[in-house]
């Protein structure tokens, strides 16, 4: 039986392209269903949310996620990616680090628990938190079948060192921003955040969607190039970057 995006309570984008802001962080996960493979854009905030999304996506995409994009490295992001066994899995370069390294997960794991996520869930999750297996070190192309591909763009550093960019190409591009772009609230520099490059990667964003891009934050409501770009001017005074 046929299901629409809205049913399950996701937003359509584009043809074969939504997202759904889940519950808690309001974090953003992105869907991109081609003809013989589906991209995943993140993964939600752990195992049992991640098993969920695998059931939606399945429904919608006609077939199991074949390709994950993880935008950065924070727990809200990535906890579920171990719910896609199946995936191959793709993030900025240099990411594999926090993945890799037990303080690293110690600290995702803590930053969970401070944000509110079950101390259960968080141990669960960080355990079994999955290595990418391709890493990004500028831009990636990634077919999907159809005539349809999405581009990996390794535009950070800004909210983190590690900050990845999914670009849809359409009639009206697609640009899933991570982080780097947040509506429903102030964009937040946590301590891995690498204020200084954050503007020049706002410039790369976009300089990969463009002006007419739909452009989907990590949290929040979809925006606009305009918006993109006062937001790079805000975060430039801010952090007291010249122009």
């Amino acid at each position: 039986m046929t299901v629409t995006w809205e049913e399950l309570g996701w937003e359509r984008l584009a043809d074969g392209v939504g997202r759904i802001r889940l519950p808690g962080w309001d974090c953003t996960v992105g869907l991109v269903a081609g003809e013989s493979s589906a991209l995943l854009v993140d993964a939600g905030s752990g195992l049992a949310e991640g098993a969920r999304l695998r059931e939606q996506t399945a429904r919608l995409a006609g077939g199991d996620v074949t390709l994950l994009a993880l935008t950065h490295p924070h727990f809200d992001h990535v906890f579920g990616a171990a719910a896609f066994p199946d995936a191959e899995i793709y993030a900025a370069g240099g990411a594999h680090a926090v993945h890799d390294d037990e303080g690293g997960r110690a600290e995702l794991r803590e930053d969970a628990v401070r944000h509110g996520l079950d101390a259960r869930a968080a141990d669960e999750a960080a355990a079994a938190l999955v290595r990418p297996g391709h890493e990004v070190r500028d831009r990636l192309a990634l077919p999907l079948g159809g005539g349809r591909e999405a581009l990996l763009a390794n535009v950070g550093p800004g909210h983190t060192a590690h900050d990845l960019a999914v670009l849809v190409p359409g009639g009206r591009p697609v640009v899933f921003c991570g982080d780097l772009v947040e509506e429903s609230g102030e964009p937040q520099a946590g301590p891995d955040a690498v204020p200084s490059g954050w503007p020049a990667a706002l410039d790369r964003l976009l300089e990969l969607g463009g002006a007419d891009a739909v452009y989907v934050p990590g949290h929040g409501a979809v925006v606009d190039a305009d918006f993109v770009r006062a937001q790079r001017d805000a975060l430039a005074r801010r952090f007291g970057v010249s122009p």
